[in-house]
């Protein structure tokens, strides 16, 4: 039996937006018109409203009736509730990594760590976001919590536009670098209170970028 599922329209349109939308190819504060993405896909005006209407679900876009859709600014009350649950949940997923983790686990997490460090000499910092991604998601798939990865992606998603703003702060990706650096040697080293303190570490430097990016792109936050 062919297990293949045909991508839908709906899920086309839906993913190039949510990949520009959180990328900031498209920045908050922008008009959307169903009309005209219609045009840019060549499909009709309902596969458009679909994906705004999940977008909108994702808190991603505002529809207003009669009015242009936007895509949301900010909001300090979702980032500081996806901020709790995301690392409550990345704390759990640490320490049952830790039980499985093995030399093959390592290797693999270096070999993301290697990319990333390429990217930054290369100044590729859209790369290194990317990698910054996986970096995280590894750590789920190789704890053997890869569907966890999936139901904490809702709550990563919210904070990912912000962290890519965070990426214009000098060095700022070389810090990254070197906390995803503690968190491999902590799992490595087996112990699970070293492991959890790299991740508190690594994700309270939020408070920082969201202070740091209130104050330079204002605009940007609802």
């Amino acid at each position: 039996m062919n297990n293949f599922v045909r991508q839908t329209t709906t899920d086309a349109v839906y993913e190039t937006l949510l990949n520009e939308i959180v990328s900031l190819v498209v920045l908050p504060g922008t008009k959307l018109s169903e009309t005209e993405v219609a045009r840019r896909f060549g499909v009709s005006r309902q596969p458009v409203r679909n994906a705004f209407t999940k977008l909108a679900h994702e808190e991603l876009l505002l529809i207003r009736p009669q009015k242009a859709t936007v895509v949301r600014g900010f909001s300090m009350e979702r980032i500081e509730l996806a901020r709790l649950v995301r690392i409550a949940v990345e704390l759990e997923v640490v320490h049952r990594a830790i039980q499985v983790w093995d030399d093959d686990c390592e290797t693999k997490l270096a070999q993301n760590l290697a990319l990333q460090e390429s990217a930054i000499k290369n100044d590729d910092l859209v790369t290194f976001h990317s990698l910054d991604y996986d970096f995280h998601k590894l750590i789920y798939v190789l704890g053997d919590n890869p569907l966890v990865f999936e139901v904490m992606l809702d709550c990563k998603q919210k904070v990912d536009r912000l962290c890519l703003l965070s990426l214009e702060k000098s060095n700022e990706a070389d810090l990254i670098l070197e906390d995803h650096r503690d968190i491999a040697s902590g799992l490595a080293s087996g112990s699970v209170e070293r492991a959890q303190g790299s991740v508190r570490k690594h994700l309270s430097r939020l408070d920082q970028t969201i202070a740091f990016i209130h104050k330079t792109h204002p605009r940007y936050f609802e």
